[in-house]
């Protein structure tokens, strides 16, 4: 008996106990605040200004795109570029004046000249903007212009260089060629 008496008294010190363990133990931390909802930041990359390619123009990269060929109420052309942009080169025949212009994107000043390279030679021509927006520099030529001939010919590629602008390495693809023979026949 005597063990149930000393529990009974040895009871209300035990909450005592454990209310001073308690007061000696430091507070809870305060719980962290939320984390702030942050913008994602935009990180452009880094801009790459074309450079004029340099070299033997045989060795220039290609300029990127692809040809479409189309025929409208004035004839027929053939446009060069990447999907979705305006052309970087467009060559159309003109049936009523049975001429053909090649057009390159930009603008360029008096006296400016383009000068169509391919394996077979070259030749330069007297160059002017188109007048229309966006902007072109065009050249105009008769159908049986040799250059014509040489470009269908070129080993796989042909370059446009014009004054004030960057120099196009563009592929010799058919689309070319069939622009001009529209113009022929």
């Amino acid at each position: 008996m005597r063990n149930i008496s000393k529990s009974r008294r040895l009871s209300p010190a035990i909450p005592l106990l454990l209310l001073a363990i308690a007061a000696c133990s430091p507070a809870p931390p305060e719980p962290a605040p939320a984390p702030q909802p942050t913008k994602p930041v935009a990180i452009a990359p880094p801009a790459t200004e074309p450079v004029q390619p340099k070299g033997d123009w045989i060795d220039w990269p290609i300029t990127p795109g692809e040809w479409v060929y189309r025929k409208d109420s004035r004839g027929s052309l053939a446009l060069f570029g990447e999907a979705g942009r305006d052309a970087v080169f467009i060559i159309r025949c003109d049936q009523s004046d049975r001429q053909l212009f090649l057009s390159r994107s930009g603008s360029v000043g008096d006296q400016a000249k383009m000068v169509l390279r391919a394996s077979a030679g070259l030749q330069t021509y007297s160059a002017a903007n188109s007048g229309g927006t966006p902007n072109y520099a065009a050249i105009s030529v008769a159908p049986r212009d040799i250059m014509m001939d040489r470009i269908a010919y070129s080993r796989g590629r042909f370059a446009v260089e014009t004054t004030g602008l960057l120099s196009l390495a563009i592929p010799a693809w058919p689309e070319f060629s069939r622009v001009v023979e529209d113009c022929r026949n």
